[in-house]
């Protein structure tokens, strides 16, 4: 990271303002795997040198350092890289999409729990991750919290993915880990995980063009798609689909959201299949971001 050298900042081109909770619940709040905290140098206002929080993330070919300045996000990248980067950011950080209208047309003004979550984290969007690498970090996720599973992200790249810069990996692709044995896989902490990924890579790369196509399938074909592969189930699928393809009818239904639906909506003692339909009639269309708003807040306050 040292060795590089960086390009200067420059306002990401969205009028929506954030704050730094919301910025750090969007970049390290379970939608990717790849981002970290970094204090880096900036002027101050008498000049002097401070420490200022950034984060440092990658995906696919690129790799960006994110900040909030006044409100207003910036953003940099490797020299090397600026023009591939400055292509993919507006893609990956959606936008296109109007989240500040999309949030209002959630059923907030009826949902007193949901207001309340809204209020917040201000600013809230989804990012629009590479579909392969969502499918990849998802499979990761198994009984595993945020760090355990970037820390498995990290060793894969590290191991089997390309450097794009220095001391910087990409993730592989599925074609590459399907040359990767199983127990090199294993290698990277993945425990039980590392049969899923290796039979996936295989199903995957015996089917040239299988991502693509389901990527661009309506939400409940791509889902069923999803659900042939070993090892995933119906919450790693709609999380491929919300983070990675832009289904926001995929309603993902983890511990924190079983926990938020059964505290805050009465639904004690549901199965996660039972939730998630709720999940998808009560909050409409809409209903991935609502559960983004719903799973921010229960890990934040959810002791409350």
């Amino acid at each position: 990271m040292s060795r590089s050298v960086w390009s200067e900042w420059q306002p990401v081109a969205t009028r929506l303002a954030l704050f730094p909770a919301t910025l750090a619940e969007i970049l390290d709040g379970g939608q990717s795997f790849r981002w970290a905290s970094v204090s880096t140098p900036t002027p101050v206002a008498d000049g002097d040198i401070g420490d200022h929080l950034a984060w440092t993330g990658a995906w696919a070919g690129c790799i960006a350092q994110l900040q909030l300045k006044d409100g207003h996000l910036q953003w940099r990248s490797p020299a090397a890289l600026h023009p591939t980067v400055a292509t993919a950011l507006p893609h990956y950080l959606a936008l296109d999409r109007d989240w500040v209208g999309l949030t209002d047309s959630l059923p907030w003004r009826s949902d007193a729990h949901l207001a309340q979550c809204i209020a917040a984290f201000p600013g809230l969007r989804l990012l629009r991750q590479p579909f392969g690498e969502t499918l990849l970090g998802f499979l990761c996720s198994a009984t595993k919290q945020i760090v355990q599973i970037k820390q498995m992200v990290a060793l894969l790249a590290e191991r089997h993915g390309q450097e794009i810069a220095p001391g910087i990996h990409r993730l592989p692709t599925w074609d590459e880990l399907a040359a990767v044995p199983e127990k090199e896989l294993r290698q990277c902490l993945l425990g039980f995980r590392a049969r899923f990924i290796h039979a996936s890579a295989h199903y995957i790369a015996a089917r040239p063009g299988w991502l693509e196509e389901t990527e661009h399938l309506p939400y409940a074909a791509a889902k069923a798609r999803l659900l042939e592969l070993p090892g995933v189930g119906e919450k790693v699928a709609d999380c491929v689909l919300l983070f990675g393809a832009g289904k926001l009818e995929a309603f993902p239904v983890d511990t924190w959201v079983l926990k938020s639906l059964a505290r805050r909506y009465g639904l004690v003692g549901w199965k996660p299949a039972q939730v998630a339909h709720f999940g998808r009639a009560h909050f409409g269309p809409l209903a991935g971001l609502a559960q983004q708003y719903l799973f921010a807040w229960e890990r934040r306050h959810g002791g409350r």
